[in-house]
């Protein structure tokens, strides 16, 4: 069903201007559920020509592309490409830092998908320093201990430490 949906939302606004926001989200919601029925191979062009029409026509929202710069990377990743989502998710890390400063949602939960793809990568000596000295701190103070991203994040801190090679008993207990 999804699928289909995402078809249709490209199909109704293909007809219209290449400026139109409308045709450019039904491109973005093609993409998305492409990937979520499993399809990241086809989702992957739709999802760079997305980011190319909205780096072309609205490169002053930051929001806009940071959204769709971070659709393409997850999708990267799913396609097996971590070294070129993880260049891409640093790149949207930072300037979410830039833009929103390190105690903002959105902020917090981009990182939360850069340390992922980190683990995924093996880095985790760099992503559990992310957590330990941004990230967990930061969701803590703006979210709270028992908020839910809070959790994932001290969840995903425990899960690096556990599987790091390289841990030492002291980091099992910490976990």
């Amino acid at each position: 069903v999804e699928l289909a949906l995402g078809w249709a939302a490209w199909k109704t606004y293909l007809a219209r201007e290449e400026t139109d926001r409308f045709r450019c989200m039904g491109m973005e919601i093609l993409g998305s559920s492409l990937r979520a029925c499993e399809r990241p191979e086809e989702a992957l062009p739709v999802l760079k020509a997305s980011l190319a029409l909205k780096r072309r026509h609205w490169w002053r929202d930051e929001a806009y592309i940071l959204v769709a710069q971070t659709n393409l990377a997850s999708c990267l990743d799913d396609v097996g490409r971590g070294q070129e989502a993880l260049i891409l998710m640093r790149e949207i890390y930072a300037r979410r830092i830039a833009s929103y400063g390190l105690a903002h949602e959105h902020t917090i939960q981009t990182g939360s998908n850069l340390i992922v793809t980190m683990f995924r990568l093996g880095l985790y000596d760099e992503g559990k320093t992310l957590l330990r000295d941004q990230l967990v701190p930061a969701a803590r103070r703006l979210l709270g201990y028992d908020h839910d991203t809070t959790l994932d994040l001290n969840k995903n801190l425990a899960n690096a430490i556990q599987e790091d090679p390289k841990r030492s008993r002291d980091d099992l207990l910490e976990a």
